[in-house]
């Protein structure tokens, strides 16, 4: 098989013309519409071989004898010396010719990246997957870098101990792909409880937009991992795993570097407390609200907060809660709030005795909420 040769595919319809080779093991057959089509060498099969270039081959190599053949004798004529000394002249000569083959030619041809619609928006997750998720207690994990975005990305991943980092990967991942970088057991999980991604991304060879360098940190909390729940099911892999979002159409979900103002402006306006809470908001049969007060269940992220930043922003949940509903007679409100060290209940209630001294409040019901949690009534 050589370029020219005509040929068509044996597993499927349809053919074309050898147009080159790329490896040993795939040929590149060019069909009727221009379009090269790598396949594998032995799923194709010579119908028809390109004889103008192979006569014209021939023709050279026969021309190429003669003319060898015409030179020796005249050499041979004009030499004056005996036809052993002649011989004698060829015993050094390298006799051992490196054969030529078509497959060994460098390879030009490079498969378009293929972008789809939405993709221009920035997406990648962190991933750890169990190699066997019906034995999760004992299993060893895999970790992948997923690119779910038009874009290349140049990634670091790495893990620290106290204030020392170390990089356990770094590389290119290709567009709308996923990269395998790790496969670990359980005795490295406590190795691995901080983790840090940058990220920059770009596309090759075409005009693109410029998209802000990510740099995002996580807690990963070993304990979790023995908890089947934690792996689901999503669109990246055959089998449930544990996805950390680091940018999900072009919002980095876990910033480095916390804007204070834009923390302000979510802690204070109306809208977003409503938007947030309405998340952790839910109402039993009875009418009963429910309002989780939890600082993992009211705010993506507590990066850059300190205690009270933390219980400011619960507690302006919970006078939002209570103006809203205060003028609803009967109402039962169940704020959940943990039981920790006590600290935002006790703020609850002087916020009840001071503001709300109409209201009446006791502990909610401790088989479905423990000891956490402090039920409302409004009169």
């Amino acid at each position: 098989m050589k370029k020219g040769d005509k040929v068509r595919f044996l597993s499927e319809v349809g053919g074309g013309k050898v147009a080159g080779f790329q490896g040993k093991n795939i040929v590149l057959v060019e069909d009727e519409d221009g379009f090269e089509i790598p396949m594998p060498i032995n799923e194709v099969v010579v119908v028809e071989q390109d004889e103008y270039s192979m006569g014209k081959m021939i023709s050279a190599k026969m021309d190429a004898q003669q003319k060898a053949e015409e030179h020796a004798n005249t050499e041979l004529h004009q030499d004056s010396r005996s036809i052993k000394a002649i011989l004698n002249d060829h015993d050094d000569v390298d006799m051992d010719v490196e054969e030529y083959d078509a497959a060994d030619r460098e390879i030009t041809f490079v498969k378009p990246v293929e972008e789809r619609t939405g993709g221009n928006k920035l997406s990648a997750y962190l991933a750890f997957v169990p190699i066997n998720i019906k034995d999760v207690t004992n299993t060893r994990f895999e970790t992948y870098m997923v690119n779910d975005s038009n874009y290349y990305l140049r990634y670091t991943y790495l893990v620290a101990e106290g204030n020392a980092w170390t990089l356990k990967a770094e590389g290119e991942i290709e567009p709308n792909t996923k990269l395998f970088i790790e496969e670990f057991g359980r005795e490295a999980l406590n190795e691995m409880e901080h983790i840090a991604i940058q990220m920059i991304a770009y596309k090759k060879d075409k005009p693109f937009l410029l998209k802000p360098a990510t740099d995002v940190q996580f807690r990963l909390d070993p304990v979790k991992f023995y908890k089947l729940h934690l792996f689901e099911e999503n669109d990246f892999f055959e089998t449930p795993a544990y996805l950390f979002t680091i940018v999900e159409n072009d919002e980095i979900a876990r910033p480095l570097v916390i804007d204070s103002k834009r923390l302000k402006e979510q802690m204070y306006k109306d809208e977003k407390v409503v938007a947030n809470t309405s998340k952790k908001k839910s109402k039993k049969d009875d009418g009963t609200l429910v309002i989780d007060l939890h600082a993992d269940e009211v705010l993506e992220t507590t990066a850059g907060m300190n205690s009270a930043d933390i219980l400011h922003y619960q507690m302006d949940i919970f006078k939002k809660t209570m103006e809203e509903y205060k003028k609803k007679k009967g109402q039962k409100i169940i704020f959940i709030h943990g039981k920790g060290e006590g600290v935002l209940r006790q703020t609850l209630i002087h916020e009840l005795n001071y503001r709300y001294k109409s209201c009446t409040y006791q502990d909610a019901s401790f088989q479905e909420y423990g000891y956490g949690a402090t039920q409302v009534t409004i009169k």
